[in-house]
Order: C-alpha cells, then sequence, then structure tokens
C-alpha cells in the first residue's frame, strides 16, 4: 500500500470525520472537507472560518489531519468543554434563595462537571474533546489569588468530573499516563492552579508554604507564581510597576522544584517571569502567553524573558487570545508568534496553551430558561487590569477556537515546519517539562 492510500485509510477513520458541509473552502476536491466536517455547527463554522484564512490544499489537510491525530497533543494550559447550564436546578436554587455566590459555585460546577451526570452534557463534552484531538490539557482548576480555600473549589470540580468519567476522561500527574491515555483512545486532565496556595499567616516561610504539598497531594502539577496583580511573591502582568520576584518569590520556587509543580509565570510581569525563570532549578513555564517581538502586549513575554524561561529547558505556550496577538487576531496572527519561538528560540521551547474553551451547544437554550437571580459584584478583582484598546472580531476569535487545534497543525504545516518539529509543539515539550519536574 502506498503511503497516499495510507493515508487516506487512516483519516477516514478519525474521530468525527463526517460528511461533507457547504462551506467554501478554497480546497482541490470535496473529499478534503470529510475529514474537517463534524456535523456539529459550531465547531464546523469556526473551521470553515480558520481555513479561509489559511487557505489549504487538499494535501496539507490529509497531511496535518494524519500528523494531529497520530500525535500525543498535550495543552500547555486550558479549559476542558464547557458544559451547559441545568436550567430547573438553577431555578429551585434561585426560588430556595441562595446567594450569590451560592449559584456563583453552583453555576460553575455544573459548567465544569455536568459531563459527568448528564448524558447529552457527556457526549457533547467528549465529541468536542475528541473533534480537538486533544489528548490532554493542563486543565485550570483554580482561581486568581492565593487563598486555598477559594483555589480548592475549582480541583473539586474537576475531581469530580475525573472521578466519575473514568477511563474516558482521567486525572493524571505523569508524562506516562498521557502516553498511555493516546494509546486507549482516551482522554484527560492535569491540574494546574491561579495561584500558590498561601495561609496569609506568615509565621515562618516553611510554614507558609506548606500547602504547596498539600495541593501537589491533590494532584496539581503546575502553579502560577503571580497571576494579574501582585501577590507577596511578585508582580502580576497587571501592575504598572514591576519589582520582580520577591525573596519570598525565591522560596516558593525552590519549593516547587522541590516537590514536582512546574512553575508558572504566563501571568506575571515581566521582571517577575524573567526572576522566577533564574531562580527555578528545573524547566519552567509561561503557559499561555504571546511574544512582544511580535506585538508588544503586557500579557506577553518579551523575548530576554522568554530567554531565560527556554534557558531552563522549559517552554511558552502561545494562546489563543486575539487582544494578546495583536494583528488580525487571527489564526494567522497567532502562527506568527509560533514562527517567533520556533525560530528565535529553537522548536524545543514552543507550545500551544489556547486558554479558551468550548461551551456546550445546548448551553444558550439552558441559560435562556433563568429567573433572575441576585447579582454578584459589579467590580470583580480579576477585571483590574490595563486597558488596552484593542477591538477583537468574530472572525479573530473563530478562527483560534479551541475545537479548532487540528488547523493549528495544518498552519505550521503550512509555514513550512517539519513533522518532527510540531510533534514536539503540539505535546512532546509540554510531557519533556511535567517529566523533568516529577519527583
Amino acid at each position: 500500500m502506498n503511503k497516499q492510500i495510507s493515508r487516506r485509510h487512516l483519516v477516514k477513520t478519525l474521530p468525527l470525520a463526517a460528511l461533507a458541509g457547504g462551506f467554501n473552502i478554497q480546497v482541490r476536491s470535496q473529499e478534503a472537507t470529510k475529514l474537517w466536517v463534524t456535523g456539529n455547527s459550531m465547531i464546523d463554522k469556526s473551521r470553515g472560518i480558520a481555513l479561509n484564512l489559511l487557505k489549504p490544499t487538499q494535501a496539507q489537510i490529509e497531511h496535518a489531519w494524519e500528523l494531529h491525530f497520530g500525535s500525543v497533543v498535550f495543552e500547555s494550559y486550558g479549559f476542558a468543554p464547557r458544559c451547559a447550564v441545568d436550567a430547573e436546578a438553577m431555578n429551585e436554587a434561585v426560588k430556595s434563595g441562595a446567594s450569590a455566590a451560592e449559584l456563583s459555585d453552583l453555576r460553575e460546577s455544573m459548567t465544569m462537571n455536568r459531563n459527568a451526570t448528564n448524558e447529552r452534557e457527556r457526549k457533547e463534552f467528549l465529541e468536542a474533546f475528541h473533534a480537538a484531538g486533544v489528548t490532554c490539557i493542563f486543565q485550570n482548576t483554580g482561581e486568581e489569588g492565593s487563598d486555598p480555600m477559594r483555589l480548592i473549589k475549582r480541583l473539586a470540580h474537576f475531581t469530580k468530573a475525573t472521578d466519575l468519567l473514568k477511563p474516558a476522561l482521567s486525572k493524571v500527574v505523569t508524562a506516562e499516563e498521557i502516553v498511555a491515555l493516546k494509546k486507549a483512545g482516551h482522554v484527560g486532565l492535569c491540574f494546574t492552579t491561579n495561584g500558590v496556595p498561601l495561609m496569609m499567616d506568615w509565621e515562618s516561610v516553611r510554614d507558609e508554604l506548606r500547602y504547596v504539598r498539600i495541593f501537589q497531594e491533590l494532584g496539581v502539577r503546575m502553579m502560577h507564581l503571580t497571576y494579574n496583580r501582585r501577590n507577596p511573591i511578585g508582580d502580576g502582568a497587571g501592575e504598572p510597576h514591576d519589582g520582580g520576584l520577591s525573596d519570598f518569590g525565591r522560596a516558593a520556587v525552590a519549593e516547587m522544584n522541590r516537590l514536582g509543580v512546574i512553575v508558572d509565570v504566563a501571568h506575571s510581569g515581566w521582571k517577575t517571569a524573567y526572576d522566577g525563570a533564574k531562580a527555578s532549578a528545573k524547566p519552567m513555564v509561561a503557559s499561555h502567553t504571546s511574544c512582544c517581538g511580535v506585538y508588544e502586549h503586557f500579557r506577553g513575554k518579551p523575548d530576554e524573558a522568554i530567554k531565560a524561561i527556554c534557558d531552563t529547558d522549559g517552554l511558552v505556550g502561545i494562546c489563543c487570545i486575539p487582544r494578546f496577538l495583536g494583528g488580525r487576531g487571527d489564526i494567522t496572527s497567532m502562527m506568527d508568534h509560533l514562527d517567533h519561538l520556533i525560530t528565535k528560540f529553537g522548536a524545543s521551547h514552543a507550545a500551544i496553551g489556547c486558554d479558551v474553551a468550548y461551551t456546550s451547544r445546548y448551553d444558550k437554550e439552558e441559560r435562556a430558561k433563568l429567573l433572575k437571580a441576585p447579582s454578584g459584584s459589579a467590580d470583580k478583582w480579576e477585571h483590574l487590569w490595563p486597558k488596552d484598546g484593542y477591538q477583537t472580531t468574530i472572525e479573530a476569535e473563530q478562527s483560534v477556537a479551541w475545537t479548532n487545534w487540528p488547523l493549528f497543525t495544518l498552519g505550521m504545516i503550512m509555514r513550512g515546519h517539519s513533522d518532527e518539529v510540531i510533534r514536539q509543539v503540539i505535546g512532546g515539550n509540554m510531557l519533556r517539562v511535567l517529566k523533568a519536574n516529577a519527583i
């Protein structure tokens, strides 16, 4: 059997390779559309937009599908597909007098683990996951801040999902488990938090950091040093003055290194990110960011900080947030940032951390049934960060949709990157960093 026939045999057996749709994609034959159309109009619309921007040939699409779905794809930071809320249950909570905080927790729990208790949402979740061709996500299981009780809520939500959905969805803590998931045709989540858990007691450095071990034992394998704001470790990306990593921050990095928790500076200020890299004895990351060498944004990272991260044998993950990418903010802009990383710092230091999620098709209709509920704070802490004036577009947002993951592989093929390089970027590098931090 020749290579072309073998490739066609493979792509015909890939997940969700359904009948062709009606998008005006500039490819050489109708056969190629069978690879990307899923029958889910939300996914297919986003793919149609991205393909019209990329303008691939049939051969390039076939190559991308074979490479992507044949590889371990490990997202350096992101979100599993979100479920639709249960309007009936939400309305019952409203009627019972639930507070805004209670309703917020209930809504969040539903979006993160309703797939474990509702068959429709389970099917939607797994189909979206497999359509993306992602093996494992470094899943955000925390909120901004360092309060252990605040961080543990999302950790509980995703622990429930992975406990009840096994073997289809599993919590993983090692690189070997992720490779095994790929072989078994299943998917997984590796847990990260948006902060280092701190007690704020300030009795001693050692005592203050004791919850790092607790969260590591709960399965967390990566932590942000800071989120957008300043904390005792260092300054976040949203601060107007970046003082860098504190002495306590250096102790936090050392403790994370000791316990096998990857240091993440994605949301840290530029100097804090640089200092964090200089302090880390193990490979560390900026898991979901952009390159200021392509487009300068405070949530991106300048080349000096990127080099420091790479010098740890770590990696930088490019996100799918149009306002951080600049230019048109679409899939071609995302490719520009990946090209910059690969060509200037080497393929072994590049990854993709989308920081966006697919949301169930049924969420809109469920939310339309919701009763008016008590409102929460109008001035949320996480919204306190600089205005950048960027105006996004629907085309930009949808071209980098999470379920467009196979098209990120396609985009790199079209930029001339080799299969070996692409395998590193879409999963191999993150596997290496996870393994290097293991204890």
